[in-house]
């Protein structure tokens, strides 16, 4: 009966929530955007790995039964280190991504789009050449389209330029299928739709992800069952709610009346896991 924990940089990863509440409407939700130290796209594996350490630990010491890692960068740098230390399930954006544009390309050129510390990780690229020959994959970062997306610039001319320089690469390449690798860039859908072309299927992590989460919730016996009231959010910062409240309503789909905010510096002595440091070599 605990609630399913969700994490990201900042609030991106309300698109992932947005997803995971309509697919799974009786679960309850704790949201944890790590603003005080938002973005992770342009950190480094070591410092990522270990606020994501930080994270989770604050999600276990709620309760938590699922940890749900809505940001790419932190899915990229450490999803597999989360996993192999905590005591319940941790599921990433990448892998539902990369295993959805699997399935619908046509034999094209699969592109993805994300920040450039997901894009400099390499795995996306590294988990479609298992598939598909490395020739076939083309990865672009798109840096500028996160502070658009949170400026509410989502149909202004200036985001429409800034497509086609970020993307203007792809077209003409044989991209048959286009992974949003970055939880802002749904809100987006539409214009970088347009510039595609209607030919170009386009892969959102979010939707995948939460398709992965139902799966996995019930396959463990997780999911909440025997009831039909709707589940609670609740949402936490580590640093002052400035517009998160107002901007993040429009990601989330509903407003978003109240937020609380925590230390993350006290975040693993309040979660009591004893999770062993980052290691230097960055393996």
């Amino acid at each position: 009966m605990g609630p399913i924990g969700v994490f990201d940089s900042g609030m991106g990863g309300l698109t992932v929530l947005r997803a995971l509440h309509r697919r799974l409407p009786a679960e309850d939700f704790l949201y944890f955007g790590d603003t005080a130290r938002v973005p992770y796209g342009t950190k480094g594996e070591r410092t990522v790995r270990a606020f994501a350490e930080q994270n989770a630990a604050f999600l276990m010491s709620r309760g938590v039964k699922m940890i749900v890692v809505a940001c790419n960068t932190a899915s990229a740098f450490a999803l597999a280190h989360l996993q192999d230390r905590l005591p319940v399930p941790v599921l990433g954006v990448i892998e539902p991504g990369v295993h959805a544009a699997l399935a619908r390309t046509r034999g094209g050129v699969i592109g993805v789009i994300a920040t450039r510390g997901t894009i400099n990780s390499g795995r996306y690229q590294e988990l479609l050449a298992r598939e598909i020959p490395a020739s076939r994959v083309l990865a672009r970062p798109c840096p500028l389209l996160v502070p658009l997306v949170e400026e509410g610039m989502i149909e202004h001319e200036i985001t429409r330029q800034v497509v086609a320089a970020d993307l203007g690469s792809l077209q003409g390449a044989g991209v048959d299928t286009l992974i949003l690798g970055c939880t802002h860039y749904p809100l987006l859908k539409d214009v970088i739709g347009r510039f595609m072309g209607p030919d170009v299927a386009l892969v959102d992590s979010a939707e995948t992800l939460a398709e992965a989460a139902v799966g996995l919730l019930k396959e463990r016996g997780l999911n909440r069952v025997g009831t039909h009231a709707p589940g609670k959010m609740a949402f936490w910062l580590s640093d002052i709610p400035w517009k998160f409240q107002e901007v993040g309503s429009r990601f989330l789909g509903h407003p978003i009346d109240e937020v609380q905010t925590v230390n993350v510096n006290e975040a693993n002595w309040d979660g009591h896991l004893d999770l062993p440091e980052v290691r230097e070599d960055n393996t």
